[in-house]
């Protein structure tokens, strides 16, 4: 019994957006979407061996017994890279991250399997400058603030922060207005608007304000036009114009 992950690789880089389609096919379009988006599996960790469960034993013993498991394995099977070395870990934290790699998980040696919860998985983030033009809750104490970049022209939504800190929302409330004159986004937007996975059928109802600038911590997942995940809010940023905030070269979308 394996611990691992299903990927899909597509353009030297891991293709969430694609492993989805993938997920949520229709029996019927499955076998197409199989040869168009081919996956592989990545073992991480083994748990049980010739019908022994070997999670009460040590990391280092486990990694061995799964190595020698995978020595005859071809694609799509593959085994995860491991180390010892943290140079080489650092290496890893700095580069992999360009391939969708989020970040590293770091495993004691002498560690069984049920001690996985004190495992530590470091994941890459980056700072970036966002455009503020949304929030929910009040504008005077925000709850969460929703973000946006301009894309094809427009500055289009690309995720929303975690819940706010009480002093942090009070210090974003201290900067927000009522919106002057048009403004780009609705009141109310589909709930995938901000998670493209919720379930939810009501609509979210947004605070719009004056846009803004608020510089965020982002973890490495974005899909083509969004953030994955939640954004961390760091701070205001009132000495910047909306206008002057451009999208990371990284994070451009395809064509549309």
């Amino acid at each position: 019994m394996l611990d691992g992950e299903a990927v899909i690789w597509s353009g030297g880089r891991l293709d969430f957006e694609a492993l989805q389609r993938r997920l949520v096919a229709s029996k019927a379009g499955l076998a197409g979407m199989v040869r168009e988006l081919p996956a592989s599996y990545v073992a991480f960790d083994l748990l049980a061996v010739a019908g022994h469960d070997i999670r009460e034993v040590v990391w280092s013993r486990r990694r061995e017994l799964l190595e020698e498991l995978a020595r005859t394995w071809v694609p799509p099977l593959n085994l995860s890279p491991t180390t010892t070395d943290r140079e080489l870990a650092e290496e890893w934290f700095r580069n992999l991250p360009s391939t969708g790699v989020e970040g590293l998980m770091i495993k004691g040696s002498e560690q069984a399997f049920e001690a996985s919860r004190i495992w530590l998985k470091v994941k890459r983030r980056n700072n970036l400058d966002v455009v503020v033009a949304a929030v929910t809750g009040s504008i005077g104490r925000p709850s969460t603030v929703v973000v946006g970049l301009p894309m094809y022209g427009r500055l289009r939504i690309v995720g929303r922060s975690s819940v706010l800190s009480a002093a942090m929302s009070r210090n974003l409330g201290r900067y927000l207005r009522r919106p002057v004159g048009n403004h780009p986004w609705p009141e109310e937007i589909p709930a995938t608007w901000l998670d493209r996975f919720s379930k939810d059928r009501e609509p979210v109802r947004l605070t719009l304000v004056e846009p803004i600038v608020v510089e965020v911590s982002a973890d490495v997942a974005w899909s083509d036009r969004a953030f994955r995940h939640s954004v961390r809010v760091l701070r205001a940023r009132p000495d910047l114009d909306p206008a002057d905030v451009t999208i990371p070269e990284k994070l451009e979308p395809p064509l549309p």
